[in-house]
């Protein structure tokens, strides 16, 4: 297992500067993660700076509540792969899943899904922290249907991340085929490697440098 290629290496905090944006890139190019995540607005920056390395550029869309409206997260996407993104972690409408209008989340992700058809891959935040376990397994079903390519923990902006536990629903409910992102807290190797065991097939970190740092020497 590369460790390094299951990395997203994310920073998406508001005030990240150029600088603290150009970290992240060039820590991505110099230990080959999978990608750098970041917000939309430095897609096209890093798209640049990317373009002959193995590392893509993901981003994110209706970050970080979800509540957008369809037309405006189908059009952030659209807009984002423009840019030069390669993959896109949406938000799902939060709200419309606790009111069980699961037509409307479906819908929802299917806008970004069918922006990104045969450009990019989607990925589908579900916020595990505000959901029960029902809605956990709703969320990823209808994720499924719509044609999603991976589901998602969390934004790492609500009240809590990644669980072992949570992607071990959610890897249960999707099946074997379908990508799993654990996201939010996985802070070293001994925990992504957890999420790894526990079915997660790609980690959001901005802590990837610890992650394979601590790895190293271990087989991985």
């Amino acid at each position: 297992m590369e460790l390094n290629r299951m990395i997203d290496h994310t920073i998406l905090k508001p005030e990240a500067t150029e600088a603290a944006v150009q970290k992240i890139i060039d820590e991505a190019k110099e230990y080959n993660f999978f990608s750098v995540c970041i917000n939309p607005c430095w897609v096209a920056f890093a798209s640049e700076q990317l373009a002959d390395t193995d590392v893509a550029v993901c981003t994110v869309i209706g970050f970080p509540l979800g509540a957008n409206t369809p037309e405006v997260k189908a059009y952030e996407a659209a807009d984002a792969i423009k840019n030069g993104a390669n993959e896109v972690d949406m938000v799902i409408n939060i709200g419309a899943l606790k009111s069980q209008q699961y037509d409307q989340v479906r819908q929802d992700i299917q806008g970004v899904v069918d922006a990104a058809k045969g450009k990019a891959l989607v990925k589908v935040i579900i916020e595990t922290a505000l959901l029960t376990d029902e809605e956990k397994v709703k969320a990823c079903e209808l994720a499924k249907e719509a044609g999603a390519d991976f589901v998602k923990t969390s934004t790492g902006f609500s009240t809590g991340g990644a669980k072992v536990a949570d992607i071990r629903l959610m890897r249960e409910t999707v099946g074997p085929d379908m990508g799993v992102k654990a996201s939010g807290g996985v802070h070293n190797a001994e925990e992504a490697l957890a999420m790894i065991e526990a079915g997660a097939t790609r980690i959001g970190a901005s802590t990837g440098v610890a992650i394979v740092s601590g790895a190293t020497g271990e087989g991985y």
